[in-house]
């Protein structure tokens, strides 16, 4: 008898032994899974996503592998405790059926967490890159706005041929309407005096500026160059063609004008030929100067400025995409609004949409 009892005691012993070494090989399989869940590499949402899928059909196999050990433990500790009273094995088993419930609703509420967080870092990527398409959106709308705001400062303060031929219909008609008067009275009624108009204050700057650039370059370098009343009286030059890219290079560098910084670039249509308008400033000197040059309408194409001042580089794009002017060894000229397959340019006043309906 006391031989039986002995085995018997072995035998518990060795299940409790057994069923110990596998709650410890669980206890350390599910430390190493959430220190791996804790440190995830930084990657892409859905690379993210499929590793949280992995570690829950991992856990799911080993929750299981679990079950299937506890069953097979269950079944060699039975001849065991058969000996136990009913209502002691039937207590086992109801508190072995229910820690096996807890630990199956516990594996699937963490694997509806990592689901979860999965599923939300995958949203919150889409939603950002949503968001980041919408604020390019609106800067690209802002700057079309802006671009046709400048076109149009730019018609205006620009369209000196223009000014200067109103003024003188102006003044003919002016004149015309006093000789008409003076018939009317029989020739003995005086003329209307013609009102004076006052020298700009900029003036002499602007002679500065031609005798400066004649000294040294010559009279050739330039077209010709006025006040531009429409624009503040503001000094302006007008470069030939082939002598533009050294004219500025000089308003840079020269010591009396040192023009350091380029403010405004754009081109403007005038259908007759283009221009292209240049607006500097002299920190040294608290000075303005605007800077034109003409070109042939069919092949407008002119040295960029991006070498001496670097902000020309966005402008010149600009007038290269709305316009079609295109700037010689700029270092990436291309089309900042619309893409490289849009037919035409937007600012050209011959300028018909490829889709009428957009």
């Amino acid at each position: 008898m006391s031989g039986e009892k002995d085995l018997e005691q072995l035998k518990r012993e060795a299940a409790e032994k057994a069923k110990a070494a596998a709650l410890a090989k669980k206890n350390a399989k599910e430390e190493q899974e959430a220190k791996a869940a804790a440190e995830p590499p930084a990657e892409d949402a859905d690379i993210a996503k499929k590793k949280a899928a992995a570690a829950a059909k991992a856990k799911a196999a080993a929750l299981a592998k679990k079950k299937a050990m506890e069953q097979q433990e269950a079944e060699a500790t039975a001849p065991a405790e058969s000996e136990a009273s009913e209502d002691d094995d039937m207590a086992k088993k109801k508190a072995a059926a229910a820690a096996k419930a807890k630990a199956a609703a516990a594996a699937k509420a963490k694997a509806n967490r990592m689901a979860e967080q999965a599923g939300d870092a995958a949203g919150d990527d889409e939603k950002a890159k949503a968001i980041a398409a919408a604020k390019a959106k609106a800067a690209a709308a802002a700057k079309a706005k802006a671009a046709a705001k400048a076109k149009q400062e730019g018609e205006a303060a620009g369209d000196d041929e223009k000014a200067k031929a109103i003024a003188a219909a102006k003044a003919k008609a002016k004149a015309a309407a006093a000789a008409k008067a003076r018939a009317a009275a029989g020739g003995k009624a005086e003329a209307a005096p013609v009102e004076e108009v006052k020298p700009s204050v900029n003036q002499p700057t602007l002679d500065k500026y031609v005798k400066v650039i004649e000294e040294h370059l010559g009279k050739e370098v330039l077209e010709e160059s006025y006040i531009n009343r429409l624009s503040k009286d503001v000094p302006t030059l007008v470069a030939k063609k082939d002598s533009y890219f050294k004219v500025a290079e000089f308003l840079k560098y020269n010591e009396q004008l040192g023009f350091d910084y380029l403010s405004e670039l754009h081109g403007v249509d005038y259908e007759s030929h283009m221009e292209v308008y240049v607006h500097l400033y002299s920190y040294k000197n608290s000075q303005s100067v605007a800077l034109k040059v003409k070109l042939d309408r069919d092949e407008p194409t002119i040295e960029s400025l991006c070498s001496l001042w670097a902000g020309a580089n966005w402008p010149e794009c600009e007038a290269y995409d709305l316009l079609g002017i295109k700037f010689s060894n700029h270092p990436n000229l291309h089309r900042i609004f619309l893409g490289e397959e849009w037919v035409g340019h937007p600012l050209r006043k011959d300028y018909e949409p490829y889709d009428v309906e957009v």
